[in-house]
């Protein structure tokens, strides 16, 4: 059963370009899922599993407290799975083609006011090769609305400062080319004239933000800066590394940006996906419009 999911793993790297923190989805889903089968319903091949199986894994999955995205997540990994065997001839049906998807709620993005944003920009300590570091991070992240993963994976020769743009690649192994604004502009120049030397430590490598090793900065790394950050800003709300780019996208849309433009500097393959933020600038109106008018 193992090989079968490292043949559907690199199905998926050879032929859909996903990407590492999609691949790292599908494992972890299809690992849990091969022990149920081997081991609560004792089965030795894929050509054994019946609907049955798989709703009972689902179930298993309910009792254990999972949140209905996650159990929507791991249909479509099972799902793309079995179609996958089923092309391939290692078995002669698809047992999940009549599982349901359960109905998930979805939630409108927490984001931050833009003087909360402007907070958390000057809470890095400047005077330091990490707060040099840390400020042109957060100024990209605001300035492109990146990924974190798009972000810490950037290269030198992704930045073009003259230019004034940033090229990434994203989801689906797409490249994009997104404009830099003059402060993300500015406090890059800064780190790369005075921060990111001191941080290389005689080491040679290409890429952009580097941790106290000389190392490509991981998504954890960042995270834990952030979260220093958003406590010295005085940041209440629930603050994650995807909040500056709800925030980049629904500022945007607020000061008149059109949808389409923000789907593409997002890199969002379906417009229904951006169409979100309008629900969130909707909100925002509402609640000031609650707060200010004077019958309201």
């Amino acid at each position: 059963m193992e090989d079968q999911v490292q043949d559907f793993l690199h199905y998926l790297i050879v032929e859909r370009s996903l990407s590492k923190n999609t691949l790292d989805a599908y494992r972890r889903d299809l690992a849990q899922y091969v022990v149920h089968l081997k081991e609560k319903e004792a089965l030795v091949s894929l050509g054994e599993v019946r609907r049955v199986h798989i709703v009972n894994y689902l179930y298993e999955l309910k009792d254990s407290g999972k949140a209905s995205t996650t159990i929507a997540r791991n249909i479509a990994s099972i799902r793309s799975f079995h179609q996958f065997l089923l092309r391939e001839k290692a078995v002669d049906q698809d047992p999940s083609v009549h599982i349901e998807t359960p109905k998930t709620e979805r939630k409108l993005p927490k984001i931050l006011s833009t003087t909360e944003v402007e907070e958390l920009l000057e809470a890095p300590d400047y005077s330091t090769p990490f707060g040099k570091r840390d400020r042109a991070m957060l100024e990209v992240l605001y300035a492109t609305g990146l990924r974190v993963s798009e972000l810490v994976d950037l290269q030198m020769e992704d930045v073009h400062l003259t230019m004034g743009f940033i090229r990434t690649i994203g989801k689906g192994n797409k490249e994009r080319i997104v404009p830099l604004g003059k402060m993300a502009r500015d406090a890059l120049t800064t780190y790369l004239d005075e921060g990111r030397p001191q941080l290389m430590k005689q080491k040679k490598t290409d890429m952009l933000f580097l941790n106290h090793r000389g190392e490509r900065l991981s998504r954890q790394g960042f995270w834990k800066m952030l979260k220093k950050l958003a406590i010295k800003a005085n940041i209440v709300k629930p603050l994650t590394p995807h909040t500056l780019r709800h925030s980049f996208a629904t500022h945007l849309l607020e000061n008149g940006a059109d949808l389409r433009a923000v789907q593409e500097l997002l890199g969002h393959a379906d417009i229904s996906t951006t169409q979100i933020y309008t629900h969130v600038t909707k909100t925002r109106l509402k609640d000031i419009y609650s707060t200010y008018h004077p019958r309201a």
